[in-house]
């Protein structure tokens, strides 16, 4: 029996470096409320984690752990002013792949 071969894989013209990084940012960004924290800090310099936690509507326990997370991965940095800690978008190009996927019209 010939078994049929695959189809060939398409061509997005994405060098593997780049494959690399888009699987980065998608694996880390991967959660309602990440997307939601990036979409927030992208219109903002910075926010501290109460005005986030306020205008996300999200515990800041449970934000807290999203955020920690975004800023070991390098999405995010933090800064601390006295009992506040302030968070700011630190890679951009986050930005970026949420807009690309924003335009899909599967969405």
């Amino acid at each position: 029996m010939n078994t049929p071969l695959p189809p060939p894989p398409i061509d997005l013209g994405l060098s593997v470096e780049k494959m690399e990084k888009v699987a980065f940012i998608l694996k880390t960004t991967a959660h309602p409320t990440r997307i939601a924290i990036v979409q927030l800090l992208a219109a903002h310099d910075s926010l501290s984690v109460t005005d986030i936690s306020e205008r996300l509507n999200v515990e800041q326990s449970l934000l807290s752990h999203h955020l920690a997370g975004m800023k070991l991965k390098g999405i995010l940095s933090s800064t601390r002013d006295g009992k506040n800690i302030y968070y700011a978008l630190k890679m951009r190009e986050v930005i970026d792949v949420i807009q690309c996927l924003a335009g899909c019209t599967f969405l």
